[in-house]
């Protein structure tokens, strides 16, 4: 598939606006909303390396929970938010919380420990043994948190589960970023964990959510770049797309 092409975007600032609501995406995949001091992710999907060995599936480095614990923690360092919400797909599968090791079970102790934590249930989740509150979605003002995008308009939703990439071509060159899907009414978040891999977002899975064109804020070094696209393709009449 060929990387879309980059365009001039006219959105200025680190700022996104989604339902009226003032957002920072961070360069790292976490949002953060100043307006309620919350910082969201998604799709942390803990011990997928570990999950991946026990299904024969190739070894992997064991250490992508610590990786993402390490960066997850960093982010909740710089924004010192009250309140955490993780969108689902926090832990990889149903025995992932078991195969933490002691390290990795106490850093996620201490974390979760030191602000007002939410669980949302994703469609990998186990109920976490861990502090905070386990939900299946949460409203905060004009925005509404949930792991799956409902399919259809939905004003102010906030969710995770496609795990949105892009590719784009600069100067010749193609590259692909994780990346925030938005387009002023809704967001779906990029896939927080080590891990996770990408969806692009031309993929049908994306064409119910955005009635038009939409920007993907690609994860850069230092900043998060937005790039405008064009609404996805519709997914051809008994092909769904898979779930993440």
């Amino acid at each position: 598939m060929k990387a879309a092409a980059i365009v001039h975007s006219d959105l200025a600032g680190a700022c996104l606006t989604v339902h009226g609501a003032r957002l920072v995406p961070d360069p790292s995949g976490g949002l953060y909303w100043p307006e309620q001091d919350t910082l969201v992710v998604a799709d942390l999907h803990f011990e997928k390396g570990s999950g991946f060995a026990t299904r024969g599936r190739g070894v992997l480095p064991p250490y992508d929970t610590r990786a993402t614990l390490g960066a997850l923690a960093g982010l909740c360092r710089r924004f010192r938010p009250r309140r955490v919400v993780c969108l689902g797909d926090s832990f990889h599968d149903r025995k992932a919380e078991a195969r933490l090791g002691p390290d990795e079970r106490e850093m996620l102790h201490a974390l979760v420990g030191r602000h007002d934590w939410i669980w949302i249930c994703g469609n990998h989740d186990p109920a976490p043994d861990f502090a905070g509150r386990i939900e299946g979605t949460i409203s905060l003002g004009p925005l509404i948190f949930r792991h799956a995008p409902s399919p259809g308009p939905m004003p102010g939703e906030v969710a995770g589960h496609l795990h949105p990439s892009a590719a784009i071509s600069v100067r010749g060159h193609s590259m692909r970023r994780r990346c925030f899907a938005a387009d002023g009414a809704r967001l779906v978040l990029p896939a927080f964990g080590a891990y996770a891999g990408g969806l692009d977002v031309r993929d049908p899975a994306f064409a119910t959510l955005f009635d038009g064109p939409f920007h993907a804020w690609m994860l850069g070094r230092r900043a998060v770049h937005p790039v405008r696209f064009a609404q996805p393709s519709r997914p051809r009449p008994g092909n769904a797309s898979s779930s993440r």
